[in-house]
């Protein structure tokens, strides 16, 4: 073998490691997208107490034994659904975390703080409210799926939900040791047959994030009786909160009011 090719496989082999470093280092910004906080009036937000860090929580207060927590995508103001959630949830308390470093949040995200911190808001709601149901969009799909095998969840609503995000990263970085490299791997697949709440799952027909056949391959996890599984015609997954059909669903996965 000449010396040129030996030094062409060299420094494709350098450019390989290379790129598997910065996705190794930098595995966490192609996850998380913080978002800043577009509703701010004092009067919506909550201050919840963690054990390292102080989160906001854009609410809605409301009597009674109802209440809704909603766990956003991983690009998403979750203080933006606050209008059409009071309107169309008028009988719950309404809750819209806003992750670390996400909407004023303090801290940086990783799946095990998110999922702390998914209990302690938990807790804090269904304190006062005994019929909590929990709402994940997306990336927060993983993060309530996995909190509803360990907390009473009332409901449980998983909108374009994923298998895991480790097939998700296997899928667009075939060419990486994903399996080896990944650190929030949201395994949703390894919590759905431990859920015993009542589950709606929502997915958009034309979804290019999440592919319709992981949303399917995470429904096929729940154990008989547990799951639904609603498909939104032509929407994406962005366009589908969008849909007049999206809240109508949303509503049907609820606390009765």
């Amino acid at each position: 073998m000449s010396r040129a090719v030996i030094s062409i496989l060299a420094l494709l082999v350098l450019l390989y490691v290379l790129l598997c470093i910065a996705l190794l280092v930098f595995q966490r910004s192609f996850i998380y997208f913080p978002q800043p906080r577009a509703l701010d009036d004092p009067a919506t937000l909550l201050k919840l107490p963690a054990s390292d860090t102080e989160l906001l929580v854009t609410t809605r207060p409301h009597e009674g034994p109802n209440a809704l927590i909603y766990f956003g995508g991983n690009g998403e103001d979750v203080s933006q659904n606050l209008p059409e959630f009071s309107q169309a949830f008028a009988d719950h308390a309404l809750y819209l975390l806003h992750y670390r470093g996400y909407g004023g949040s303090a801290g940086e995200p990783s799946e095990e703080a998110l999922h702390r911190d998914a209990l302690a808001l938990f807790d804090w709601v269904q304190a006062k409210h005994p019929c909590t149901a929990v709402v994940g969009r997306s990336l927060g799909s993983g993060i309530a799926i996995r909190l509803a095998t360990q907390r009473p969840v009332a409901r449980l609503v998983l909108v374009t939900p994923y298998n895991s995000i480790e097939e998700l990263a296997m899928s667009q970085f075939p060419f990486a040791p994903i399996k080896w490299m990944l650190q929030d791997k949201f395994e949703s697949w390894r919590y759905a047959p431990h859920v015993t709440a009542p589950t709606l799952l929502i997915a958009a027909a034309d979804d290019q994030v999440i592919p319709r056949s992981s949303t399917e391959a995470l429904y096929s996890r729940f154990a008989d009786g547990v799951a639904a599984l609603e498909i939104i015609p032509a929407v994406g997954h962005n366009s589908l909160s969008a849909n007049p059909g999206y809240l109508r669903l949303l509503k049907g996965g609820l606390c009765e009011g």
